[in-house]
């Protein structure tokens, strides 16, 4: 018997968008007015194909109320935070990925989620975060899903901040066919660990990576640096935004893997999927304990 080739479909020439804005802490309509403001800012700016805001853009990321007042806030996946932004979308004719706190099926029940919505308006998939933040598991629980999505111009996975520290959770969305992986983020550690887990997750699998952060203060007085990054599948940044708010943008190659680096002329000879020496990953999905003791643990099962 033959073996059977996979068949990779190749991107379209496509442009991709971050916003990058502050928000009214626990004020999600009044950030809905801005998002709205936003998107048509970046619609006309550069015109994209695809348009991404940060981690929890219609509230912040810590906001200071309980899971009860925070299930209060905010509103299912579809509801009036989605709603709002569909109707956008289809009118600017453009793909957008809206990430918000979403209600759970009971009061207090809370999910870290981004929302792919198409540019007809329909709700193209949901994600819901799926490795929380030690301090956000006093109030958010985790996704068990990872999902990639297919577009008109390409296979979109996500991930969300903290997620974009875990190789394996972008690795099977590689593996799933994800040629663009969206990182909404309100990430507070240092810019060395943003710059190098957003290259290392586009190099690792070769796909196309946007980091895009929140910037600004949240209802916990958080403040958050921003610098936005769109990244290559040899890890080179495309674009890179500065504190303040911003729209970056970058015009994707639909064959970024034809030279070995960008700015040579060298043939490409290897891929970081096809040759794993998959025969060593033995144990690779077992529980696992680092060898050195944290300052503070925060337990998982607090909801």
């Amino acid at each position: 018997m033959g073996v059977s080739k996979l068949v990779v479909r190749d991107l379209q020439e496509t442009i991709l968008a971050g916003v990058q804005i502050a928000v009214t802490p626990n004020d999600p309509d009044k950030n809905i007015q801005k998002i709205v403001k936003w998107l048509n800012l970046a619609a006309e700016d550069c015109n994209p194909d695809l348009i991404v805001f940060p981690e929890t853009i219609t509230t912040g990321f810590a906001t200071g109320l309980s899971k009860d007042d925070l299930w209060d806030l905010v509103d299912t996946i579809p509801g009036r935070f989605t709603d709002r932004i569909s109707e956008e979308a289809q009118r600017l004719n453009k793909h957008v990925v809206l990430p918000t706190y979403s209600r759970g099926k009971k009061r207090g029940e809370i999910y870290n989620s981004a929302v792919l919505i198409g540019n007809n308006g329909d709700i193209v998939g949901v994600y819901n975060k799926t490795h929380i933040y030690p301090a956000e598991r006093k109030w958010s629980l985790p996704g068990q899903t990872a999902e990639v999505f297919e577009t008109p111009f390409a296979k979109i996975g996500i991930v969300i901040c903290y997620d974009g520290d875990y190789p394996e959770l972008s690795r099977i969305l590689a593996m799933k066919g994800a040629e663009i992986i969206v990182r909404p983020s309100a990430l507070l550690r240092s810019f060395e660990l943003w710059k190098l887990t957003n290259c290392a997750r586009a190099f690792d699998n070769h796909v196309y990576l946007a980091g895009i952060n929140a910037v600004g203060t949240d209802g916990q007085e958080n403040y958050y640096f921003g610098n936005s990054m769109i990244v290559s599948p040899l890890a080179q940044q495309l674009a890179l935004a500065t504190a303040g708010e911003n729209v970056i943008s970058a015009r994707l190659d639909p064959y970024p893997l034809k030279y070995m680096s960008y700015g040579i002329k060298r043939p490409m000879v290897y891929n970081h999927l096809e040759d794993r020496n998959v025969s060593v990953y033995q144990g690779i999905l077992s529980e696992a304990k680092s060898q050195f003791p944290l300052s503070e643990q925060y337990p998982k099962d607090k909801n």
